[in-house]
């Protein structure tokens, strides 16, 4: 095995200790200072820990050698692989006439970063420099185009997307997998679906990304059915596109049944489930109230030996508590070796809509003494169960925590709460006077809290108030509104005032809601 040994320069560019840990793999005795050190730089590029090149660089610039294109070539991937961008950037900066490969290597480390602003930039640099993007440039400012890091100083085009579709069209650019998979991609998350399935129509190969792209964009926006159209044409599948319909049609209760059906499917294919697989089926499980179907999955979940982690536990706990098993959830929640917000979320909420506010409010206080700061839902859940317990101080006390711990400013659905709360413990003047002294305007949802109260505790005046500023606010997409102050009148014995109301149900043409029983069919049988 033979060592670097440069005549002249590579003494005083290489650190001594680089002659011990870097050996070369040919002898370079008849080679130039300038291809030994490409060679050198390379092998640490292609090193698992190319930090150590940077040394190289640095004895560059003691010794005052002037590297070629190709050492600054490497320079310039040496630092993005170390994530050092700056320098990437002035060595790029230094290249006499930079080469589009300098550019494409400067502007996927802008990206792989996080820095759109910069990426998109460099792009227009491209231009104004006269070198001629290729397809990799391109689908780069796709991939810019789509990400969520755009800095809000960044105004892009609405049409950007179009405009590099364009620019493929008339530079003839060839559309391969890469950039082909970028324009789909960049025309669904940017919502235009049509475009994207125009592209993907042209596509001469089958692209199962492009596939799944195409059912999470359809997904999104709920055509159900254009999704599985895309699934089943798409005739060579993974795990991904099947995790995409799975989590796609467990949204919804008319599509989770499928989303189980397609869980199952998945796995007659021979795909073994993972944590997003188990969470979207779990997700389905919730929305249906399967409790066995869920406990299922469970097993499947401990044998395959993610249980521990976080998002399993916090899906399986708030599915059983969805589905009434409030034991199984609490189980599942000791059980974790690791809890975030969500999780302590999911349980108080969980044991608030079971009917055990007593023990959300003591896991509420159990959050607080483990210093896990709660967010909105927290919040809400804990109100929730000070309302069902009839706790109006102590409501109160965690309503005016929000603010004042928290820094927290409560939304309309606190202040609803809120309302409910009061209403529900006969307070029906201090909630009418809690809604005036609100901040902001109150949106429905206050006003229909406050009158479904008065229908508990049959107050007239009050039930009038809040029925006339929530007609006021959307007269005719609150039928059930209409219905309470009906009923609060009718137990008052104003049946003049009942068949008012009727009367101008009718003549607006608002329907009474239709009630619905949801059970299970098979226990049923």
């Amino acid at each position: 095995m033979r060592i670097f040994r440069l005549a002249s320069v590579a003494p005083r560019i290489f650190p001594s200790n680089h002659y011990t840990t870097f050996p070369l793999k040919q002898d370079v005795s008849s080679l130039s200072p300038a291809v030994t050190i490409a060679g050198a730089l390379q092998e640490h590029i292609n090193s698992p820990s190319p930090k150590a090149g940077k040394k190289i660089h640095a004895g560059i610039i003691k010794t005052g050698f002037r590297p070629d294109l190709n050492i600054s070539i490497k320079l310039l991937i040496l630092h993005l692989k170390c994530g050092c961008v700056t320098y990437a950037r002035q060595v790029f900066d230094e290249l006499p006439k930079p080469t589009l490969s300098a550019y494409n290597y400067l502007i996927s480390g802008y990206l792989k970063h996080g820095l759109v602003k910069e990426c998109l930039l460099l792009v227009q640099r491209i231009a104004y420099s006269g070198e001629r993007a290729d397809g990799y440039t391109l689908s780069m400012v796709l991939k810019a185009s789509a990400s969520s890091s755009l800095g809000s100083r960044m105004i892009l085009p609405r049409s950007l997307c179009r405009l590099v579709h364009s620019r493929i069209i008339k530079c003839d650019v060839e559309l391969d997998d890469v950039l082909i998979t970028a324009l789909v991609d960049a025309y669904v998350k940017s919502g235009k679906l049509e475009c994207a399935r125009t592209v993907f129509e042209t596509m001469k190969d089958e692209n199962v990304v492009c596939s799944t792209s195409m059912i999470s964009g359809y997904m999104n926006q709920g055509f159900v059915e254009d999704a599985e159209e895309i699934f089943n044409a798409t005739t060579v599948k993974d795990i991904v596109v099947y995790n995409a319909m799975v989590e796609g049609l467990s949204r919804s209760a008319e599509t989770a049944k499928k989303a189980v059906e397609m869980y199952v499917s998945m796995q007659r294919a021979s795909f073994h489930p993972n944590i997003s697989s188990f969470a979207s089926v779990i997700g389905a499980c919730s929305v249906l109230t399967a409790h066995e179907v869920g406990m299922q999955v469970h097993g499947q979940v401990m044998k395959s030996g993610v249980d521990t982690h976080i998002k399993m536990g916090s899906s399986l706990l708030d599915m059983y508590a969805k589905c009434g098993g409030v034991d199984d959830a609490r189980r599942v929640f000791d059980q974790m070796q690791e809890k975030n917000v969500f999780s302590w979320t999911s349980m108080i909420d969980g044991y608030g809509k079971n009917g055990n506010p007593e023990e959300a409010l003591e896991l509420f206080a159990k959050m607080k003494g483990v210093h896990i700061a709660p967010n909105y839902v927290t919040f809400l859940g804990a109100l929730s169960a000070c309302s069902h317990s009839g706790l109006v101080e102590k409501g109160y006390e965690i309503f005016e925590s929000m603010q004042r711990d928290y820094s927290m400013k409560p939304k309309m659905e606190h202040y609803a709460c809120m309302v409910d709360l009061m209403g529900r413990a006969g307070d029906l003047t201090e909630a009418l006077e809690f809604v005036r002294e609100m901040p902001e305007r109150p949106n429905s949802d206050v006003w229909a809290a406050l009158l479904s109260s008065c229908r508990l505790h049959g107050n007239v005046d009050i039930a009038s108030i809040a029925a006339d500023e929530l007609f006021k606010l959307n007269a005719d997409k609150r039928p059930g509104a209409y219905i309470a102050l009906s009923n609060v009148l009718a137990s008052a014995g104003k049946w003049e005032n009942v068949s008012e109301i009727r009367d101008v149900m009718k003549a607006r043409k608002i329907p009474k809601n239709i009630g619905r029983s949801w059970i299970s069919a098979e226990k049923a049988q």
